[in-house]
Formats: C-alpha cells, structure tokens, sequence
C-alpha cells in the first residue's frame, strides 16, 4: 500500500519554487501545479498546504493501493504528465513485461490494475522508469526547445 508523506517527499523533490518558463507548456508552475491545468488558481501565491490538498485529492487516490515504490513512481509522474500519460507508461512497462492483453489506453482500469497485482516490483519499476525517460526524449524529439528540460526528466525518470 502506497504512502502518502514518502511519495510527497518525492514528490518535493522534484517540484517546488514558482516558474514561469516560455517554453514550459505548463505555463506558471508551482510545486509541480500548473496554471494550464488549474487555471483559477493563484499558483504564484500558491501554499505548499494548497499544493498537498491538490495532490491528495487530485493526483493520490488511483495509485494509493499499489505497492509504495510503484504508487509514488506513478504518482510523480501523473504531477509531471498528467493522469492519462502516466497510466499509459504504467501500461507500456506492464506490456514489456508481458502482461499483452494490457492496452495502452491511459485508462486504470482493472485489467491494468490486475497486471500490476500480478508483477513483480523490482521488475516494473525497471521498466516504468525506462519507459518513462523514452517519452520524455521523445518530447525534445518533437520539440527541441524541450532540450533545456531534458537532463532534469532523465534524472526523474529514475529515481
């Protein structure tokens, strides 16, 4: 069972001081909470209380059942890319792993939920964190005004 206060640790780690990078397709960020996903919130004046209400409600709950390394690796990474992105990564590493009737739809569903009972951790997080780093070299592919963000991705990709 996933632990809240550790995957918000990690979470921290990663995310915290106000940005307002032009090529940041978040546009203002803060603690990982960006304007374009929230935008009637204040995220300059944006508390760390607020952030971790945000993370709970918003980003906690579907991964709080897995194992604790997997659900704050998933956790960081739906604060990163978003719900839809990190499941579908989650799914990617289930496939590698040979779970094939898991599709990667974005979707947590119960066949997903099903292949992540039935893996082994050490294992899924290998390939998590591999599939992880592909889609963000793949943003600077398509984008390489991503590039700046690049080292710093790889860097939370495996962790």
């Amino acid at each position: 069972m996933g632990n809240f206060d550790k995957a918000i640790k990690f979470v921290f780690q990663n995310e915290g001081v106000f940005s307002d990078d032009p090529h940041d397709s978040g546009g203002e960020t803060k603690f990982g909470i960006s304007k374009k996903s929230y935008p009637d919130l204040d995220i300059k004046n944006l508390t760390k209380e607020q952030a971790l209400e945000i993370y709970r409600r918003d980003f906690w709950e579907p991964y709080q059942d897995f194992e604790d390394r997997l659900a704050t690796k998933v956790f960081d990474l739906a604060v990163n890319m978003g719900h839809h992105k990190a499941v579908q990564i989650l799914q990617r590493a289930l496939r590698c792993l040979g779970a094939r009737q898991v599709k990667d739809d974005g979707v947590l569903g119960p066949v997903t939920r099903q292949a992540v009972a039935c893996a082994q951790e050490d294992f899924l997080l290998t390939a998590l964190r591999s599939e992880a780093a592909g889609v963000y070299r793949q943003l600077v592919a398509l984008n390489n005004k991503n590039q700046k963000f690049l080292n710093g991705w790889l860097k939370r990709s495996y962790l």
